[in-house]
């Protein structure tokens, strides 16, 4: 009798083997990532690859373990309330986020999902973060003082032209940290005697006009301050101002891929991939409020020597020194 119970036993044991495979292993969870840009689709591929590779690194393979929910405007910044709320719906488990204007419209949507900054301006200075050791809230990430090295702009682009007096200084008001641009670039223009010129385009619509002042108040030279929507719009921005025949002064490198004539900051690529930090720690469980924010600490010279070459502008050899990265 004993050995007949065995025989069952075993063959239930078999058959609830067989189901189990029949039925294949339990399939892996996929976490949900989402990303809140104020850009377009052309923007959201340019950075994707670093954030990607940054997660893939890190053990994060798209369609396998993750998945990434991704919403954009297209630069109308009246839809990004409307989008934030759409990815908290979605249930997503963290929000990425790159610029200031997206930082707020999810901070609205959500006081629970945990945000996660790729080095947008002065998280601390517009009140995004209470301190960078201890971000509190659900924010957290990097952060880069964007605002400071405006100065550090001028007095670059100074070097280059130091016989240009008058500084045109374009500014989106839409950009949170737009009011602390605008507070260094006169500071540092008055220490160079110089003169600060306002200029303010706020949508992709108003650049013309902001050029068409630049040329009408004849500025000598123009600071495009660190803004997504002007990043978005590079190319259109470019042509309009190679127009002008001015030197022109960037905050993001790829404005002088794009034709610029130089510029100094922050490597936007780099940030998105070393966001995939945070990202990964806080799908295993960490807090933001636990995470301290981070301060970027690599910034960038890159000059284009074809367009300096263009407006009749000789670079010094110091300066070429000094650049990391020269396009000929």
């Amino acid at each position: 009798m004993s050995t007949r119970r065995g025989v069952l036993r075993a063959g239930g044991m078999c058959l609830i083997l067989l189901h189990r495979l029949g039925h294949g292993q339990p399939a892996a969870t996929i976490h949900r990532v989402g990303w809140l840009s104020i850009g377009s689709e052309g923007t959201v591929a340019n950075l994707s690859a670093p954030l990607k590779q940054g997660m893939a690194e890190l053990g994060w393979l798209e369609g396998k373990n993750v998945e990434y929910r991704i919403a954009y405007p297209n630069n109308d910044s009246s839809r990004l309330d409307a989008l934030a709320r759409e990815l908290v719906e979605q249930k997503v488990e963290v929000i990425l986020v790159g610029n200031g204007q997206s930082a707020f419209a999810a901070q609205r949507a959500t006081k629970t999902i945990p945000i996660v900054m790729a080095g947008l301006a002065n998280a601390m200075g517009t009140g995004l973060v209470v301190s960078l050791a201890k971000p509190m809230g659900n924010i957290t990430g990097l952060t880069s003082q964007q605002d400071e090295v405006v100065g550090k702009v001028i007095g670059i682009l100074h070097e280059v032209v130091p016989g240009a007096r008058r500084v045109a200084i374009l500014l989106n008001e839409r950009n949170p940290p737009h009011a602390a641009f605008w507070a260094v670039a006169k500071n540092a223009c008055a220490a160079l005697n110089l003169v600060a010129q306002r200029v303010v385009a706020n949508t992709p619509a108003q650049l013309s006009a902001a050029v068409e002042q630049i040329v009408r108040q004849q500025s000598q030279a123009v600071i495009v301050t660190s803004d997504a929507m002007y990043f978005t719009e590079r190319a259109k921005l470019q042509e309009l101002m190679q127009a002008t025949r001015l030197p022109v002064a960037y905050q993001i490198r790829d404005h002088v891929l794009a034709g610029g004539l130089l510029s100094y900051g922050y490597d936007a690529a780099a940030n998105y991939h070393d966001a995939a930090r945070y990202i990964d720690k806080i799908l295993k469980g960490a807090r933001p409020a636990d995470l301290p924010v981070e301060q970027t600490t690599k910034f960038e010279l890159v000059i284009n020597l074809k367009t300096a070459k263009g407006l009749g502008i000789t670079i010094s050899k110091d300066m070429l020194l000094r650049a990391d990265q020269v396009i000929q």
